[in-house]
């Protein structure tokens, strides 16, 4: 156990999902084998460990939401389930030999950062002081708090609720009245689930949203022999599919309007699928496609054809015993009421506090004005980083590539340190004041922006800390090397 005074590491990281293995193996790779990953659960993988209700399966195809260094030859679907990605995860974790460098029930509360000796010291719930040289947080906090709304007489139902990101298994819905909350990604997948089981089922909805069928199928048992025969054709699927996602970008991140042929091509798949007039003006956005996210799903559109399913486009205003009551003051008997509200945001969950130079707190920062260059740093907290920080969200293709693009990042920082002696390195404030007004530039023609839509991309106050609003080549091309000359290096 590293404690105080003993020898520091080079690396630790928060958290042991997607971010925190892809790092730890990226740094390995570079030479560093001081590194530990703290992890509160006891398992690894993140949000995938987390998000267990059913139909839960990713929305991008498997193999770009895939480390490129890890290649899985034997994805059983385009869009793989919860179970197989996380057992990806592990596997990567296994394979690449991290589980000696990964302390499972260890919840960081907290770090700090001592300039005298170049060091962050991390502590930890069960009163563990760790130092280290370089501390990252892959812990997700941009999507790893559940947010529930404040509905009058949540505590008075006698029924049972939960979240979808905290699924309850020992709940029976079968037979059961069901309403669901929500109608984001994660709605998509599981109502049609719930819809086999309940007696009932209503789904509020407050906005649409614009929905295409998914083009799932399994893959077939020669394509999965050929990928492992030959590698460089899977490199190849996955080239066409980063390809073919990121032409989407053009009307999210150039011009809006652009996007009019693929919201037609939405209204024909409602029209085709939903019969009834009044059903299909419910389920109709009056927004730009993307502004809000794009829904992927080929049942979810079916179920509310069935006879026990509703359809109420009113938000939830309350909670009684046994009922919900909605908007227009309409109540509706049920026994389980599920919230797939979706996530807090980081200015309402900022990341585990750190303190940095002259005792700058991230949890003010990121609660009053959520922002890092290039969603990793910021001036005051010298030799910190952040995976998927803010404005690194995308509407289009996969985070992992984000991701990736940040350990280059990352670990080129680490071995220029290690190269040139300097103990750490500060951004300077006038490199990240001018990043924001780029990023401010940038997203005002962005459809998040620009859309017609209140969505979960926008703060209180109308600012944007989540979207990338540019290509995602053009985020790689940024974070190609460590820009050591826009830090104050000591």
């Amino acid at each position: 156990m590293h404690e105080t005074g003993a020898q520091p590491f080079d690396l630790i990281i928060i958290g042991a999902g997607f971010a925190g293995v892809g790092l730890a193996h990226q740094a390995r790779q570079a030479g560093f084998t001081n590194i530990l990953i703290l992890e509160r659960s006891q398992r690894v993988g993140g949000t995938w460990r987390e998000n267990t209700y059913p139909g839960a399966a990713c929305d991008v195809p498997s193999h770009l939401y895939s480390f490129s260094f890890a290649p899985n030859p034997d994805w059983s679907r385009l869009f793989a389930p919860q179970p197989e990605i996380l057992d990806y995860i592990e596997r990567c974790a296994t394979d690449f030999g991290l589980r000696p460098h990964i302390r499972f029930g260890a919840e960081v509360v907290r770090s700090e950062f001592e300039e005298a000796a170049g060091l962050w010291t991390v502590h930890t719930a069960s009163g563990d002081a760790l130092r280290t040289r370089f501390l990252v947080s892959g812990a997700g906090h941009a999507l790893s708090k559940p947010a529930l709304p404040a509905v009058k007489g949540l505590d008075s139902f006698r029924g049972r609720t939960m979240h979808s990101a905290q699924w309850d298994p020992t709940v029976d819905l079968r037979g059961k009245r069901v309403a669901v909350i929500g109608t984001g990604a994660s709605a998509m997948q599981l109502v049609p689930k719930i819809a086999a089981q309940a007696s009932h089922l209503f789904v509020l909805q407050r906005t649409p949203g614009w929905l295409i069928p998914r083009p799932d199928f399994a893959t077939p048992e020669p394509v999965k022999r050929l990928f492992r025969r030959l590698p460089a054709t899977q490199k190849l699927v996955r080239a066409l599919l980063y390809t073919y996602m990121e032409a989407f970008a053009v009307a999210y991140v150039l011009e809006p309007r652009l996007g009019r042929l693929r919201e037609r091509g939405c209204k024909r798949y409602l029209y085709r699928t939903i019969s009834d007039p009044a059903t299909r003006a419910k389920l109709t956005p009056a927004y730009r496609i993307g502004c809000k996210r794009l829904l992927i799903s080929s049942d979810y559109l079916p179920t509310l054809n069935l006879p026990h399913v509703t359809l109420v486009a009113e938000a939830l205003t309350e909670l009684r015993e046994g009922s919900i009551v909605t908007a227009s003051g309409d109540e509706h008997q049920v026994d389980v009421v599920i919230f797939a509200t979706g996530f807090e945001s980081p200015e309402e969950k900022p990341p585990v506090e750190a303190i940095g130079l002259q005792g700058r707190s991230l949890h003010a920062h990121m609660t009053t004005s959520p922002a890092a260059y290039l969603g990793a740093t910021l001036p005051g907290f010298p030799n910190y980083f952040l995976i998927l920080g803010p404005n690194t969200g995308l509407g289009h293709s996969s985070m992992i590539y984000m991701m990736e693009s940040q350990f280059r990042y990352i670990v080129d920082a680490m071995t220029k340190s290690r190269r040139d002696g300097w103990r750490f390195a500060d951004l300077r404030p006038e490199v990240m004041e001018r990043y924001q007004r780029w990023l401010g530039e940038r997203l005002k023609r962005t459809v998040w922006n620009a859309g017609g839509c209140a969505s979960w991309y926008l703060s209180k106050n109308g600012g944007n800390a989540i979207s990338w609003p540019d290509f995602t080549f053009a985020f790689r091309f940024k974070t190609r090397r460590f820009d050591d000359e826009n830090y104050t290096r000591r």
